[in-house]
């Protein structure tokens, strides 16, 4: 008998089943720092990116946050900055995210690789990333994406098109591509980085028997220090 669910017991219509055929990951192979283990996990996933069309944007980022009325949100970012001190994005500070960051620091974020049968789970403090390093970021940045750092009032209500549109016209007379002015970084834009507190493998297995290896900060130190951190093992 076909067991799998009908659109009318699950809303979705021709849902196919997916037995994951991952690589999985053991213990014995596991680097001894989550950062060893993420560089190399998001390395392959940009070098997949470059051969295979099912990985897209291997930095996209998910990143949750908590309102004021402790209401979570979820958003998609990219992932512009990964070193030993944890993943960082950019955005616009006076964002809806960007506001609750503020209040909330506390944050999670996901990469999530579904053709790799990978992802990695971050969880921690977000701490804003220094002037100096959204500066040197901002200026490697497209002319266009520089100018829609000014053109959007991110998360604020827009009446129609025609006025983001305005907006933007508005700001490439202020910054010609051809000026001799260069397109400065807004006050109001920069970024944030997790300052991770754990950090969660996981790698799809058959029969749903994935992985979860999980990495607990026990101690100072940054995401390749091995002795901040002590590895375990989760239930699928």
């Amino acid at each position: 008998m076909d067991n799998v669910p009908s659109e009318e017991t699950t809303g979705l219509a021709a849902v196919r089943r997916v037995d994951y055929s991952g690589d999985g990951l053991v213990e014995s192979e596991v680097s001894d720092s989550p950062y060893a283990q993420a560089r190399a996990w998001v390395d392959a996933a940009v070098a997949a990116s470059h051969e295979r069309a099912d990985v897209p944007e291997p930095t996209a980022l998910s990143v949750a946050t908590v309102d004021a009325d402790g209401a979570p949100n979820v958003r998609t970012v990219l992932m512009r900055f990964f070193d030993e001190r944890g993943p960082g994005f950019v955005t616009n500070l006076e964002s809806a995210k960007g506001v609750e960051i503020s209040a909330e620091p506390r944050i999670a974020a996901a990469l999530t690789w579904p053709s790799l049968y990978r992802a990695i789970r971050f969880r921690g403090t977000a701490r804003l990333i220094g002037r100096d390093e959204v500066e040197a970021y901002f200026d490697s940045r497209p002319y266009g994406s520089r100018l829609s750092a000014w053109a959007s009032d991110q998360s604020r209500p827009a009446p129609d098109r025609a006025a983001l549109e305005a907006k933007w016209a508005e700001v490439l007379a202020r910054f010609p591509e051809d000026g001799e002015q260069e397109v400065p970084v807004p006050d109001f834009w920069g970024g944030w980085r997790i300052e991770c507190d754990e950090v969660e493998f996981w790698a799809g297995r058959r029969n749903r028997l994935h992985d979860r290896i999980v990495f607990t900060r026990t101690g100072a130190g940054d995401l390749a220090d091995p002795s901040a951190w002590t590895m375990s093992r989760r239930q699928p």
